[in-house]
């Protein structure tokens, strides 16, 4: 597996062995529990650098909620990048939650908490950053957030091509959006770190 830049994203030596065997074990799983439809080695490359990217913008955080993250799709990505920021990784469906503890514990992802469960049911943590890749529209998002925020939370959406109708429904001030490519939009919501 190649990733460019790797030193602009200031990534551990272990971040991409640790990758490739998320791959493996992603493709293997996948298969078999229908995790994710992206198995082939490009898709499953690109993905994680999309999860990765963000890290050339979004400031330091002690704690990070990573809504619906499926197959690993940013949270497990950006704890790996991360090993010293505390990640929980919220997942309604039981067969990605199994998946995700697979990868944990394989890897030896200490800094990550799985929790089986919706979003809005959650309510005994508290975060500094909020990210969520593909799973509602802002406004639903930031609703559905509020029990595990606070005033200084930020949030960090990846969002494909529809982000402007959405910000307008949202009524959002004081955000940022960094454009990876036509596809992709990072709407980043910068509260606590200044």
């Amino acid at each position: 597996m190649k990733i460019n830049n790797l030193e602009e994203l200031n990534l551990g030596e272990d971040f991409l062995p640790k990758c490739e065997e998320f791959k493996k074990t992603l493709q293997h799983w996948g298969k078999v529990h229908n995790l994710s439809a992206e198995l082939e080695d490009e898709k499953i490359e690109k993905n994680i650098y999309d999860s990765i990217y963000v890290l050339k913008f979004i400031k330091d955080y002690k704690t990070v909620a990573d809504i619906g993250t499926g197959a690993g799709y940013p949270g497990l990505i950006l704890a790996m990048a991360r090993p010293n920021i505390k990640f929980y990784l919220i997942e309604p469906r039981a067969k990605r939650v199994a998946f995700l503890n697979f990868i944990k514990n394989s890897l030896k992802l200490d800094n990550i908490e799985i929790l089986c469960n919706r979003v809005e049911y959650v309510k005994d943590i508290k975060v500094d950053l909020i990210t969520s890749r593909a799973v509602t529209n802002t406004s639903l998002l930031l609703d559905l957030t509020k029990d595990i925020s606070t005033e200084s939370t930020s949030y960090l959406f990846y969002k494909g091509s529809m982000l402007e109708s959405e910000l307008e429904e949202a009524k959002i001030h004081n955000y940022e959006i960094i454009k990876k490519d036509e596809k992709r939009n990072y709407l980043y919501i910068n509260k606590g770190n200044k």
